[in-house]
């Protein structure tokens, strides 16, 4: 019997740490100056402590604050650069940017549902559809897929855009999107062969983060 290795790249979608939006519950967007908070460094840090086994051999970020933070924590941790790509960014929130999530559920439903919806609402509140996030995002995977053969890369980036992944490898549903959280300094893997993606993990971190959340 001989055991044949298959080389699989794994596409590493990691999620930002805890930022300010996050414990404040608003849709900040793309705005600038949106901080890490002390738990989200904290986060980082064991998120690259939690990465040090896999051989990584490149990372790259949304320009976003509290992505680029990330994964500039990440990236000192395996003594690798960081790159930025606006593929990663965090979605265009429109007319929504700022607004309280409560706020904006009470006057306009539920936005979030009528996002992964593409229901017209969306393009009417300048907000970037869910099909533009995806196409984006899958851009920068085969872009990642052909630079970096048969290598890990982590792609730092936001809930959305990793959702936009899920939902192409498992085609998932509005309703089903909708429900799903994507926590803060998780993983979400997705290996690739032959042109193929497939899920390996989603909302992997260290144990102890469980029972934070």
């Amino acid at each position: 019997y001989v055991r044949i290795q298959i080389k699989l790249k794994m596409i590493i979608f990691l999620r930002h740490a805890q930022a300010e939006n996050n414990t404040k519950r608003i849709l900040a967007g793309r705005t600038k100056g949106v901080h890490l908070t002390k738990t989200g460094i904290e986060q980082a840090e064991r998120m690259a402590k939690y990465l040090e086994p896999l051989d990584i051999s490149a990372i790259y970020s949304s320009p976003i604050e509290r992505a680029s933070h990330t994964a500039e924590i990440v990236a000192k941790s395996k003594s690798l650069g960081c790159e930025l790509d606006d593929r990663l960014v965090e979605i265009d929130m429109g007319k929504f940017t700022h607004m309280n999530y409560e706020d904006m559920f009470a006057k306009y439903g539920n936005i979030f549902l009528k996002f992964y919806d593409n229901d017209p609402v969306i393009a009417e509140h300048e907000v970037e559809t869910f099909p533009e996030v995806q196409r984006r995002v899958l851009d920068m995977v085969n872009h990642v897929v052909e630079k970096h053969k048969n290598e890990n890369v982590i792609l730092v980036t936001h809930m959305d855009p990793i959702k936009s992944m899920l939902a192409k490898v498992m085609d998932l549903r509005p309703k089903t999107l909708f429900e799903l959280v994507i926590e803060n300094a998780s993983l979400t893997i997705i290996n690739e062969q032959d042109g193929k993606f497939s899920l390996s993990a989603i909302n992997a971190m260290d144990i102890d983060r469980y029972y934070q959340t």
